[in-house]
């Protein structure tokens, strides 16, 4: 069966029609982002579409794109800046506009989820918005929590003393292996499809990821233990073009950030839920949950991911690193 993704957020749109007959559809904005349509960020857009139309009285529609369909996040960044797109979900990929994007995505800068969301709200995050704004002409209306990396092994590992020698598999990202080195692990860029069969055979003994790329990718058939290292925590934004943000009225531009802000909380309660059912799922199936030193691997990653960090971003990182 196929999905219609236009159907909840179309139904929406028409019932307010029918409500308020006096008001007719004045502007459909795309929405595309790299998703499946169970994602809570997809769920999330569709209850900002929802939301969107109920406080329009339907005048503005918004048809959702998952699952890349109207292009890959580069391309769909593209086409903001162009007029083609008006609205997508980013993050860190925005660093090539906006160097402060970087941020978003820095190993060990964020303790908990609560540090995060006051970085990702504050002062930090106004200023991450501010740039992005002015140098990529998109404008972040709210912000979405990323699942936190952790390490996969076949064996508890603790301290990073644990970690010497550890073949494992990284992104193929240079601040993610030097860090891995640094902590005493043997790093090594891999294809993501060729993982869990170099696990499989002994390749590689280990690999991070957030626990819902673990749990589909099945690692727990290859992988004993889940170490909480959470050594990358993250957001990503939901962001709309500044060409179609200035199409609208105040009242519009209003109603859009209410919009979003209902969807960014709607999004959270999924996204711990999820979190939640991942590891259920995970210990359910063969997995075992490990606590480690966390405040050890931070302080060993520092110097590297410092080292890593651009000249603008440093100083904040190195106050992140010391609250």
């Amino acid at each position: 069966m196929t999905f219609n993704w236009k159907k909840p957020v179309l139904a929406v749109a028409m019932a307010a029609l029918t409500a308020v007959p006096a008001f007719a559809q004045e502007m459909t904005l795309k929405l595309g982002h790299l998703a499946n349509e169970e994602n809570p960020w997809h769920l999330a857009s569709v209850k900002f579409a929802e939301e969107l139309a109920a406080r329009t009285d339907g005048r503005i529609v918004v048809e959702v794109f998952p699952n890349e369909s109207l292009g890959k996040e580069i391309d769909l960044i593209n086409g903001m800046q162009l007029g083609t797109v008006d609205m997508t979900i980013t993050g860190e990929s925005l660093q090539n506009w906006a160097p402060m994007a970087a941020l978003l995505a820095v190993p060990y800068a964020y303790k908990s989820i609560e540090h995060m969301d006051e970085v990702a709200s504050g002062d930090i995050g106004n200023q991450i918005e501010a740039q992005i704004i002015a140098t990529a002409q998109i404008r972040p209306i709210a912000y979405f929590a990323r699942g936190p990396r952790n390490l996969t092994s076949n064996r508890p590992i603790t301290t990073p003393d644990d970690l010497a020698g550890l073949k494992m598999r990284v992104p193929n990202v240079p601040l993610f292996i030097d860090v891995w080195s640094a902590l005493g692990a043997a790093p090594g860029p891999m294809a993501f499809s060729e993982v869990f069969t170099s696990l499989q055979n002994g390749t590689i003994e280990a690999q991070e990821n957030p626990l819902a790329l673990i749990r589909s990718a099945s690692f727990n058939e290859v992988q004993s233990h889940v170490n909480l290292t959470e050594h990358v925590r993250s957001w990503i934004y939901l962001t709309i073009a500044e060409g179609t943000w200035a199409k609208l009225s105040e009242a519009d531009q209003e109603a859009v950030l209410a919009a979003a802000a209902v969807a960014q909380e709607y999004e959270r309660g999924l996204f711990e839920q999820s979190v939640a059912d991942d590891r259920a799922w995970l210990e359910a199936n063969g997995m075992t949950f490990v606590e480690v030193d966390g405040a050890a691997f931070a302080a060993k990653a520092k110097d590297a991911v410092l080292s890593n960090v651009s000249d603008e971003i440093r100083p904040i990182v190195e106050g992140l690193f010391a609250e």
